[in-house]
């Protein structure tokens, strides 16, 4: 599909004159589109729920996730990927984001990096990528060549897929295992997928890893009961998480996570063993 034939493409009626409004005006026209983006994801959820017990099982199984992206899309994974460790207390390389051209594209475009199918398989192969793991292929416009490349690669090695687009009959839709495609619609500023899109992709992998993290028992109850508390605030979180979750006083919270090393898990088990 050509490129301005994509609904994210086209014009959006809404924001025909925005430039010729109030402030407020105008946020009122990117905050009204912003509500749309919520009933988008929801159309997804089947999919999204798919992909969530394939990433837990391949996780639970020895295997990690990965997601690849170029621009917006890739920035979004490399972020989502970057919260996991403090957030869940796994490892580093459990859930990995690659972007094109590297990590110079995280804060500067980099020409050409997404055109460049063949790169993505050197990128996958720098990072051992195994058919143990599952790829999850980034692009708004359902056609950037980088991710296609990493797609086919994966898919070549025997590994599970996924593919995050926001438009219809999509080429990434295509050849993935599993499709999550939430149709946004024209965004406000014709072509700019970092807000409507973005937004929605932003939501999909929160989804995406939150999901497989309590399939695989790094939350009790909506408690996040792995944090690593690597500052104060996040030892007070800890401390907070302890408390409610065994129902005790502070100074016991305090002085089980002092003897388990700040792990709010552990605290826990301790305390209930008492």
């Amino acid at each position: 599909m050509n490129l301005g034939n994509l609904t994210t493409e086209q014009r959006n009626p809404a924001s025909a004159n925005i430039d010729k409004c109030s402030t407020l005006e105008m946020l009122k026209i990117i905050n009204d589109e912003d509500k749309k983006i919520a009933g988008a994801v929801e159309k997804v959820l089947p999919q999204i729920a798919e992909a969530v017990d394939l990433i837990a099982e391949k996780i639970s199984n020895g295997g990690r996730l990965f997601y690849i992206g170029a621009g917006t899309s890739g920035r979004l994974g490399v972020l989502d990927a970057s919260e996991c460790p403090p957030t869940f207390g796994v490892e580093a390389d459990l859930v990995q984001g690659i972007i094109a051209g590297g990590a110079v594209a995280l804060t500067n475009a980099v020409e050409g990096a997404e055109d460049d199918k063949n790169s993505a398989a050197a990128d996958l192969r720098e990072k051992n990528f195994t058919a143990a793991d599952v790829l999850v292929g980034i692009a708004t416009s359902g056609r950037t060549p980088y991710v296609l490349g990493g797609v086919d690669f994966a898919k070549k090695i025997g590994a599970a897929t996924v593919g995050v687009s926001c438009v219809e009959n999509s080429k990434l839709a295509k050849i993935v295992d599993i499709a999550i495609n939430p149709i946004t619609g024209a965004e406000v500023i014709t072509g700019s997928t970092r807000m409507k899109a973005g937004t929605a992709t932003k939501m999909i992998l929160n989804m995406l890893t939150t999901g497989a993290m309590i399939k695989i028992g790094k939350v009790y109850g909506n408690l996040m009961v792995d944090v690593r508390a690597t500052n104060e605030k996040l030892r007070d979180r800890a401390c907070r998480i302890v408390i409610a979750a065994v129902n005790c006083t502070e100074a016991e919270a305090v002085a089980a996570l002092e003897k388990c090393n700040g792990h709010a898990k552990s605290a826990i088990n301790f305390l209930r063993k008492e």
